[in-house]
């Protein structure tokens, strides 16, 4: 994997387990990190979480389950994306590419939204929501700001997953689903029964609700 991705220009430094990995990340500040579900000593999620202390690092979860379950445990512990294994070479630079892009910022876009008991942070990339507050991952941000830039409307599965991911992304509705059931679990008073996000049947999601800007 290093000489893959060495080879493909990226910068690389490896840890064999997440106590070292912590350690050397004081010095090596990633853009990005790959971790291994199952790595020794405290393990991926453990991992996972510590590392996401610092919003602007992209993580991508390794795994060998391809469950919905073990899809949401990774997001829930902050990481951007999850990748099942075996996977092939140009499956992780797509990955790579995608976990590493941005959704731009115009300048309309207010940093504060309010929809009922709902207020969104996207400078502090938080939603607060009933008095619990919970930190949105970058690509959960860039999800939920593409759904309230398009209140009201229903924004089909691959607009999203093409807006959000890229254009390798489009018809992976399954892997869009995952990442819209750990984003309810922080924005819904009821994840099982969404008010905000809601789905729309054989098309995609709707966000609703006028949001009320502040910048």
């Amino acid at each position: 994997m290093r000489t893959t991705l060495t080879g493909a220009g990226y910068e690389v430094d490896d840890a064999k387990t997440g106590e070292e990995a912590l350690v050397k990340m004081r010095d090596f500040r990633p853009d990005l990190v790959l971790l291994d579900i199952n790595m020794p000593g405290m393990g991926g999620l453990a991992a996972c979480r510590e590392i996401r202390a610092d919003p602007n690092i992209a993580i991508i979860m390794l795994t060998v389950h391809n469950t919905e379950a073990d899809k949401v445990e990774a997001l829930d512990a902050g990481a951007d994306d999850f990748v099942t294994k075996p996977f092939s070479t140009p499956e992780l630079l797509a990955r790579i590419r995608a976990a590493l892009r941005r959704l731009p910022v115009t300048q309309s876009s207010p940093g504060r939204l309010k929809v009922g008991q709902l207020t969104i942070d996207f400078d502090a990339r938080t939603v607060t929501q009933g008095g619990k507050a919970s930190h949105l991952t970058p690509k959960e941000l860039d999800l939920l700001r593409y759904l309230t830039q398009h209140a009201n409307e229903a924004v089909p599965h691959r607009e999203l997953l093409q807006a959000v991911w890229g254009p390798d992304y489009g018809d992976q509705v399954d892997y869009l689903r995952a990442f819209i059931k750990s984003l309810r679990k922080k924005i819904e008073p009821n994840p099982e029964q969404p008010h905000y996000i809601t789905t729309e049947p054989w098309v995609g999601y709707r966000f609703n609700g006028t949001p009320d800007a502040h910048n």
